[in-house]
């Protein structure tokens, strides 16, 4: 079956920093290095972990565990609040370097890259990928810290890459072609598959696919009519094979902040003031991607877990924190007791605003050069140098979070 596999040199290289945050971390601490370490939000037992070194993580700490868990496992373990500027510069600097080989990069979350080097220099393309993922190795270590370690991947599509990159963590370095990939899958469950999650698996085991090995040989009509009921299934026939399926963006849907109250005993104006804070960081997200929207969300999660939300859709489109936050106010009003988390987003994005649509044209355009003097004074003095007099100390619980699996805002 070889035959049906792409044969092409591998020329997608996926980059993966080890446990990013408390790597950085170790790095800018010294006294942190070889100890485990909980990176967090807020200092508090019952906060979630975002990463944990691999000190921490081989006694069983995992992401999402409460900080109190991990203790149980690890009395020892230091929690460390995230520092967004330090994750940035390290962004930042990775993403630099990866030009370096091709101008072709795509960066697909704060800890993690892909260099296509079918679109690099001859010069480039004639070097050997093995050989460049051991310079970058070095170069991490030479130009961000000597504590940075880093996984590559090589593979004939971003799947195999990323797959390639997960092989032998931390600071592993292997390649995925078509003359080993049937022995790389018969060593792997199918959630070691990127994408294939418990639902994506039950699917598959329904109909008596419960290997990668048997997914691979799985026809497309198969995965399209009976596994995926969707173009989706033949995707994947072709993306496991190693024909690029994924180099695509798409377009911003949705912009939004969610927040776990830090107490059960706040009073509603406290809460409507993190909820103003809220309004105000989807504000600048918006504006930071030159869109503007028509619609927004609210929910609220109670400590009963209970679920509420509402929603409000606009004839004419806005983008100012002042209309987010009135909006959301407004609708926030009929919010049960009881909170425990509260988010805000809008939709129905759009690129720009005309004038010309609204008979306030003039006014519309006021408003965006106010807001616009107010989002560079805030961009060249740091976030929230400028905002409304009612957030006045909430930026000490509503602190940035650092988003996963976008690199929009960064």
């Amino acid at each position: 079956m070889n035959e049906t596999y792409n044969t092409e040199r591998p020329l997608v290289m996926h980059i993966d920093l080890n446990s990013c945050f408390a790597t950085v971390e170790q790095q800018a601490r010294p006294l942190l290095r070889e100890r485990p370490i909980a990176i967090v939000n807020r200092r508090t037992e019952n906060t979630a972990i975002i990463t944990a070194s691999y000190e921490a993580k081989k006694y069983g700490v995992k992401v999402g565990m409460r900080f109190k868990e991990a203790k149980l496992l690890v009395p020892d373990i230091i929690a460390i609040e995230t520092d967004p500027a330090k994750y940035r510069f390290v962004y930042h600097k990775m993403m630099d370097m990866m030009k370096d080989y091709s101008p072709h990069v795509v960066m697909k979350s704060i800890d993690e890259g892909v260099i296509d080097f079918k679109h690099a220099t001859h010069t480039m393309q004639v070097r050997d990928l093995h050989d460049i993922g051991m310079e970058i190795k070095q170069r991490m270590k030479d130009e961000i810290g000597c504590a940075m370690r880093c996984n590559v991947g090589i593979g004939t599509n971003r799947f195999l890459a990323k797959t390639a990159a997960g092989l032998h963590k931390p600071d592993g370095l292997d390649k995925i072609t078509h003359e080993n990939l049937r022995a790389t899958f018969a060593g792997m469950k199918l959630t070691d598959l990127t994408g294939i999650a418990k639902h994506n698996e039950h699917r598959l085991n329904a109909v008596g696919i419960e290997t990668p090995l048997q997914f691979l040989d799985a026809s497309a009509e198969t995965l399209h009519k009976m596994v995926f009921k969707s173009i989706c299934g033949n995707e994947w026939h072709q993306r496991l094979r190693g024909y690029e399926v994924d180099d695509r963006e798409f377009d911003l849907k949705t912009v939004g902040r969610q927040y776990v109250l830090e107490s059960p005993h706040l009073t509603e104006e406290k809460i409507l003031q993190r909820l103003h804070h809220l309004s105000e960081s989807v504000g600048a997200k918006l504006r930071s991607q030159n869109k503007v929207a028509r619609g927004v969300f609210v929910y609220a999660k109670t400590y009963e877990r209970k679920y509420w939300h509402a929603r409000r859709m606009c004839e004419m489109p806005f983008f100012s924190n002042q209309a987010i936050y009135a909006l959301a106010s407004q609708l926030f009003a009929g919010a049960p007791d009881g909170i425990r988390e509260i988010g805000v987003s809008c939709y129905e994005l759009g690129n720009d605003i005309d004038p010309q649509l609204s008979l306030f044209g003039d006014k519309i355009a006021s408003e965006k050069q106010l807001v616009k003097a107010i989002d560079e004074l805030n961009g060249r003095y740091g976030d929230r140098t400028i905002h409304a007099a009612d957030t006045l100390g909430t930026g000490m619980y509503v602190k940035q979070k650092i988003p996963f699996g976008s690199t929009r805002y960064l």
